[in-house]
């Protein structure tokens, strides 16, 4: 019976497809030979998975969508979630077009296929068994508090946490000891098992210490939603040379026994604020030790900021007490410097307390604001017309000059309002090509400590491979070679080299990554942060190997209470990873139950890049 038309068309397509295919496995597999190098120096374990990665690689070099578009239309597979087994994928969709046009079937029984289970047996070595429920792990990062807190690192455990971080940038050995005693006596009490990841610091750019002066007060009064004061602001007024001991939340201004004799009630205490504000505080009642008053009005106070009383009693009119005193030292204080679009910043290359910008009375500026930095030796890695980012990128700017000793920046990027720069918080410098040494020697003194209590080890702000091979040789020296070995993915250098930097990592035979997003999204831009993670994930999945999905995941929950409606897509997004990272907050313990229960609601719904028809109930 001749065959129809129609049946010529299918014919022709499937011989198209079939044709392309098979170029496509061969150039797969000549990919093997480009990286066969990088492919012997992986650990025995990883050996099929870095084979299955360099496949990837190979494939993602193309173009791929017309090609999936026409298996689509013939009922075959669109290759669109193929990275945990690329080359057999790809084999079974020619095994098929070769029986349907009843052809010799090619030699690909010979390639060796992929477990699916390897990804499963990396992410169960690296984090631990998963909870039944769920397979998605839960790592929480501790507070300092989980030193002395019993209590609370049980309750963490007991509501989900499967893994704790302890971050070696902050605390010292003592309090992560007591941390770790902690979990311990925790797992043995609940019958769980919890794995700890120790974060070492790395080379993390930071801004220096800012000094005394630049303290800025804030006192806010209560206001209803039309913006109307509704509850002014208690202030008790006491003599400096008197210790006063008030409750946390009433607020003490300090001043000069002199002065202090001279007022009354009503009297009425006027300052300009540093924003050169007018305001004024109305004394209320006296007390033994001083005056209570309100302001009713926002006012940011100073050491430097000086009062004058004005006396509304005893006299015809109001008049001004003839002294002027300034506040003395303020509780509670934050030491800042206040930046605005459009101003100038120099960053010190030595150590000098920062400081905002100086005034003469006329308005006339006298000085820049300046601030240090953490690491000097970026003065010689930086140069004019690069970005220059600070505090996960809130302020932005352009450095515009590179002296020996100082660089000068404008910022460009601010809320129209200014904002404030505060001390030790994160600089990142994405344009430039910053040569610091990724292991810091306070990493290698910490590393004594973390190969003989962790479980996983988190690299720091890696640039390229020496980086990592860096930290194995140290590992190596300490017999530490089997310690679960994390790559926090956070530079921008680090996620365009990734492919070999994970062909790097697993010459260790415990691996893992984070996804730093802060960081990442801060150097390579926020619109582009959710195709970077997308091409994570992939490359990842490739490799198999386990994914930590970071930073400020239901991060408004944590700290407030509450949680926002985008933080909790972000969180159903982490059910594609192995395992997900809270940070430390007030509401830490809601945070993990949410998660928990978003991580079990979603499974039915997602594996990786598949969805998962499981029965729905109207």
């Amino acid at each position: 019976m001749p065959k129809s038309e129609k049946s010529k068309s299918i014919e022709s397509s499937y011989k198209s497809l079939l044709g392309n295919l098979r170029k496509l496995a061969q150039d797969l597999v000549s990919t093997e030979e480009e990286f066969e190098k990088n492919i012997k120096k992986v650990h025995e374990q990883h050996s099929e998975a870095a084979i299955n990665l360099v496949h990837y690689l190979g494939l993602r070099r193309r173009d791929l969508r017309k090609l999936q578009i026409e298996l689509a239309n013939v009922g075959l597979s669109s290759l669109g979630r193929l990275e945990s087994k690329v080359l057999p994928t790809i084999n079974s969709v020619i095994y098929l077009l070769e029986s349907a046009l009843n052809v010799e079937h090619s030699q690909s029984s010979e390639i060796k296929y992929v477990d699916n289970s390897f990804l499963d047996k990396n992410s169960q070595e690296v984090f631990g068994t998963p909870p039944i429920e769920r397979n998605v792990r839960i790592l929480v990062t501790l507070p300092s508090e989980a030193a002395n807190d019993y209590s609370l690192v049980k309750r963490m455990l007991l509501t989900g946490m499967d893994c704790a971080r302890i971050n070696c940038a902050h605390d010292d050995e003592e309090a992560w000891l007591k941390m770790i005693k902690n979990i311990e006596r925790a797992c043995v009490e609940t019958h769980k098992d919890c794995k700890v990841l120790m974060d070492l610091a790395g080379p993390k750019l930071r801004t220096g210490e800012i000094s005394a002066e630049s303290s800025v007060l804030k006192i806010k009064p209560k206001k209803n939603n039309y913006g109307c004061v509704v509850s002014p602001v208690k202030i008790f007024i006491h003599s400096a040379n008197k210790s006063i001991s008030m409750l946390d939340e009433c607020l003490t201004l300090p001043i000069e026994d002199d002065w202090l004799k001279d007022a009354s009630v009503n009297d009425e205490i006027v300052f300009k604020d540093a924003r050169e504000s007018n305001r004024k505080i109305k004394l209320l009642e006296k007390t033994e030790d001083g005056f209570w008053g309100e302001l009713s009005q926002t006012a940011y106070i100073t050491p430097q900021t000086e009062l004058k009383l004005l006396m509304m009693s005893g006299a015809k009119h109001p008049k001004y007490h003839p002294a002027i005193v300034k506040i003395g030292k303020l509780p509670n204080l934050r030491k800042m410097i206040f930046l605005h679009k459009g101003d100038i910043l120099i960053v010190n290359r030595k150590d000098l307390p920062g400081k905002p910008a100086e005034y003469s009375e006329s308005g006339q500026l006298i000085s820049y604001a300046s601030i240090s930095c953490s690491l000097p030796e970026i003065f010689q890695m930086v140069t004019e017309g690069e970005r220059i980012l600070f505090d996960d990128g809130r302020i932005g700017g352009v450095i515009r000059e590179v002296k020996k000793d100082a660089l000068s920046v404008e910022i460009t990027e601010i809320s129209d309002n200014g904002d404030k720069l505060l001390a030790d918080k994160g600089i990142n410098l994405p344009d430039s090509n910053l040569d610091l040494d990724a292991v810091t020697d306070a990493d290698i003194k910490n590393l004594q400590f973390v190969v003989k209590y962790a479980d996983m080890v988190g690299f720091s702000f890696s640039k390229n491979t020496k980086d990592i091979e860096l930290l194995q040789k140290h590992l190596k020296e300490l017999n530490a070679d089997n310690l679960a070995l994390v790559l926090k993915v956070e530079t921008r250098s680090a996620f365009e080299k990734l492919p070999l930097m994970l062909l790097t990592l697993m010459k260790s035979p415990k691996v893992a990554i984070m996804i730093a997003r802060g960081d990442l999204a801060v150097e390579c831009g926020y619109e582009r942060l959710a195709e970077l993670q997308e091409e994570i994930l992939c490359l990842a999945e490739a490799a198999h190997i386990p994914v930590i999905w970071a930073t400020q995941v239901l991060e408004s929950l944590a700290k407030t209470g509450k949680p926002s409606r985008a933080e909790i897509s972000d969180a159903v997004m982490a059910e594609r990873a192995e395992c997900v990272m809270l940070n430390k907050g007030a509401h830490i313990l809601e945070a993990i139950e949410m998660l928990v229960d978003i991580l079990k609601r979603m499974q039915g719904f997602q594996s990786k890049k598949r969805s998962l028809l499981r029965q729905l109930h109207w």
